[in-house]
């Protein structure tokens, strides 16, 4: 279990690259969710997404121990901040990608100079080929969500958020393989415990809900369309927070981020993923049972592939 102090020496040790990213707020988003709605805005975060933070601090970490060359896994957004952090210290970066990636992160990550490998649909397939790679050309595997460093580097966002909003009630994060809400869990419950973290995922992305549910980690077949939170399976490091700390966990229909999608886009002009909309989604579809409170949704990427963005638009309330 990583600790406080892990996710404070990781703000220390990444402080140079990632922003501190804004806080947005609509009252018309507010008023349909009947609550106090602030949008915690890692669409804004160099390279697009949350990502930038853990992959600095284990790519950071990797180079301060001797690493020249380092690989990943990934569907886009942490092979884009990998490629990124490896680029800035001057070593190279494999990412493996499934086939369906976004053409948008791939072209990204090789604007940073990272190499591409095309592998497979699933993490299944992709991270055991990442760390193959590595372990053959002496490498560092950089894991996409499933390691110290990282979780501690995605806690950061938590760290920021409790300095920039007073008296929150609750923070609603997009659970993948749990590295970005394990972080916020461990900087938040360790931190201010009456502070409520939820978790969100789509119903047809349901691992984690499922593992929770069993008390044990369960895979699921992922076919959402936000392909941030396809990850089969919890990790095995990132699963024990959660079931430490999670206070709940809410499923969201792909119409629900569909219509979450296009109202953050329509009547705040900004420009998301899908699965950072499933947080959106949650309050907009009274998911959350709470009532006039303080809410902190984290959008954790902004890396859409406008080729598809008429896939992801539906009816704006």
């Amino acid at each position: 279990m990583i600790t406080l102090k892990d996710v404070q020496d990781a703000e220390e040790r990444i402080r140079h690259i990632a922003h501190v990213t804004p806080i947005l707020q609509s009252g018309q988003l507010s008023k349909l969710c009947g609550n106090h709605l602030f949008l915690k805005s890692e669409h804004l975060q160099k390279t697009g997404s949350f990502k930038i933070r853990g992959a600095s601090n284990k790519v950071i970490n990797a180079v301060e121990n001797g690493g020249k060359y380092v690989t990943t896994a990934s569907s886009g957004n942490h092979g884009q901040a990998v490629s990124y952090v490896a680029n800035n210290y001057g070593i190279p970066a494999t990412i493996v990608v499934p086939e369906n990636v976004s053409a948008c992160k791939v072209n990204a990550i090789r604007a940073y100079n990272g190499k591409v490998e095309v592998c497979g649909t699933t993490s299944k397939e992709r991270l055991p080929r990442a760390q193959a790679i590595a372990n053959k050309e002496n490498g560092v595997y950089i894991p996409p969500y499933d390691d110290p460093f990282v979780m501690a580097g995605q806690g950061t966002v938590g760290l920021e958020i409790l300095n920039q909003v007073e008296n929150i009630d609750a923070i609603i994060v997009p659970i993948g393989g749990g590295g970005l809400i394990s972080g916020i869990l461990t900087a938040i419950k360790e931190t201010n415990p009456k502070i409520k973290v939820i978790g969100v995922e789509p119903y047809s992305a349901k691992d984690t809900y499922l593992s929770l549910q069993n008390k044990k980690i369960t895979a699921f077949p992922a076919t959402t369309i936000a392909d941030g939170l396809r990850t089969s399976q919890p990790g095995d490091l990132t699963f024990p927070v959660l079931m430490k700390y999670l206070d709940d966990l809410v499923l969201v229909s792909e119409e629900e981020i569909r219509q979450a999608f296009s109202f953050v886009m329509e009547r705040m002009k900004q420009l998301i993923e899908p699965s950072s909309a499933t947080t959106i989604a949650a309050a907009m579809f009274n998911k959350l049972n709470v009532q006039d409170k303080n809410i902190v949704t984290v959008i954790s990427g902004g890396n859409v592939d406008l080729g598809k963005i008429h896939q992801y638009i539906g009816n704006t309330m």
